[in-house]
């Protein structure tokens, strides 16, 4: 397969942030050997936690980039609420209580940590590819013609490239330079202040949110950390004025919200505000440029979603801007970024905003904590693309979603929910060639396409097959894996290397698999 890196002097990709969205961006092309470059203004990698779970479907994503083991020696699955109304404990709740993985689920479950460890993690990864992040490096200008597009640095350093990718949150410099519109709104004041410390005087084993008619106060701890992130609502002065968040004013809105005096907070390491902001790039493309991540929405805390959204955003980035550099999809293909990922940033942006109604409306309701805000699906699994042209179909095609793949033998349960195409992928048994046991997911794994056969007589080694097209016979003797993906018989099922079903058919019937390919413009 082609490595553009050794075929292409310039910097293929110049990513402009070094956040989450960024990073996995970066380890996804580096991976393809696409050279990039990852710019970060900060003169210093950042400290505050910031961002705190990972969704089931981010754990996927990133355990797919070789992060599954990191992943696991750091944080926690179960992170029990603790429940207080006006300082008197109600209730504590544990919203993953029970939660096993499952043959189609290997991640039941959202994992808790704080940022930094996510990013420290991504860049290790990206450095065994090669890479390293660029440190006070600020973009100024970004310059495109038909051709390329060129980073400008404040330095006067200048970068060309081939694609830029926006990655620097929601003040983003690159997305203001475009003059792209960020469309919504938000509240000029503060809803609440954020803060790292440490606390004496409270077991870690639970999120303390304390809940009342004076707003919330909560503290959630840290595994293996002295650290806690604090947030509460705003402390005012005597005019009614936001006070800035200090360690001295968290210190008085503890003894406050917890009615104790026992609860002593120290070393605030990061000091933050929060305010409601609710808005979506217009477009998520200009030329040669793409936004990502925060860059491209920013929403409520509610459910989590913020980190999750940009990590998931650089997941169906990275394989279509990777495929396209290495010829194997024409560039038409980065236009299904856009029309697959700015319909789920309207909906995080629905969902949030609804989640953070429901917390602020049960501040006044004892036993009522943050998990009030899950009102939608926020692990991540439901999210598909059923509406993309590249579901049954390519971006220049017929847009054939969800095809029927009961005609000819490869049959669906009409009496049962299934994948269709456009949806994620389950996993599943999938013995090796030598028969030991193995995953659906461990074949998925990399940047290419999977053709699965799916029973005894099903072939996905297919005559002219692209070499970037990775064919997997499943047996499936006792029919798990075809009852996980809604057909019966057998069948061939074409998977994204974003691991989202591109089509259905019956084995009797390769045709389409073919003529999806052709219509994406692979050559490989």
């Amino acid at each position: 397969m082609t490595n553009v890196a050794n075929t292409v002097t310039v910097t293929n990709v110049v990513i402009v942030g070094a956040g989450p969205t960024g990073l996995t961006l970066a380890c996804g092309l580096a991976r393809q050997g696409v050279a990039v470059r990852v710019l970060e203004r900060a003169a210093a990698h950042a400290t505050g936690s910031r961002g705190k779970t990972l969704n089931p479907r981010s754990l996927e994503i990133l355990a797919d980039l070789g992060l599954a083991d990191g992943l696991a020696a750091v944080g926690r699955t179960h992170l029990p609420f603790r429940k207080y109304f006006e300082g008197a404990f109600v209730n504590e709740t544990e919203p993953f209580a029970g939660a096993r993985p499952s043959a189609t689920e290997p991640y039941p479950a959202s994992r808790w940590l704080y940022q930094p460890q996510l990013e420290r993690l991504l860049r290790d990864r990206l450095a065994e590819l090669g890479v390293t992040v660029e440190l006070g490096a600020e973009v100024v200008d970004v310059r495109q013609d038909a051709d390329g597009a060129e980073v400008v640095l404040a330095d006067g350093g200048r970068i060309p490239a081939q694609y830029v990718v926006a990655c620097d949150g929601g003040r983003s410099t690159v997305r203001k330079l475009l003059g792209i519109p960020f469309v919504g709104e938000g509240d000029p004041e503060p809803m609440m202040v954020c803060g790292d410390v440490e606390v004496e005087g409270l077991e870690p084993g639970a999120w303390h949110q304390w809940f009342g008619p004076e707003g919330a106060f909560m503290l959630c701890p840290f595994e293996d950390s002295p650290r806690w992130q604090l947030q509460a609502t705003p402390e005012t002065d005597a005019d009614g004025r936001t006070v800035p968040p200090s360690l001295e004013s968290f210190q008085r809105l503890a003894a406050r919200h917890t009615g104790r005096d026992d609860i002593r907070l120290g070393n605030a390491t990061w000091l933050s505000t929060w305010r409601v902001n609710v808005r979506m790039a217009e477009r998520y493309r200009e030329g040669r440029v793409l936004l990502a991540g925060d860059c491209a929405h920013v929403h409520p805390t509610a459910g989590g979603l913020g980190m999750n959204t940009g990590v998931q955003d650089a997941w169906n980035l990275g394989w279509k801007l990777g495929h396209v550099l290495r010829g194997l999809a024409a560039p038409a293909l980065l236009d299904t970024y856009q029309e697959e990922r700015l319909p789920i940033a309207a909906w995080t942006l629905d969902v949030t905003s609804a989640g953070m109604a429901a917390v602020v409306e049960g501040i006044d309701t004892p036993g009522i904590g943050v998990e009030a805000g899950g009102v939608g699906d926020f692990t991540g699994l439901s999210l598909g693309y059923r509406w993309s042209s590249l579901a049954g179909g390519g971006p220049a095609g017929s847009g054939a979603a969800g095809r029927d793949a009961g005609e000819g033998g490869a049959g669906e349960a009409d009496d049962e929910p299934r994948p269709r195409a456009g949806d994620r992928a389950p996993d599943g048994p999938c013995p090796g060639p030598d028969g030991a046991p193995g995953r659906l997911f461990e074949r998925f794994a990399g940047d290419d396409f999977t053709l699965l056969g799916l029973g005894a007589g099903a072939r996905p080694e297919l005559a002219g097959l692209p070499g970037h097209v990775r064919p997997v016979r499943v047996e499936d003797r006792d029919g798990e894996v075809r009852r996980a993906y809604g057909v019966t018989g057998e069948a061939l099922v074409l998977v994204r290397p974003d691991n989202h079903i591109a089509l259905i058919t019956p084995a009797t019937e390769p045709g389409p698999v073919h003529a999806y390919l052709a219509r994406l413009g692979a050559t490989g």
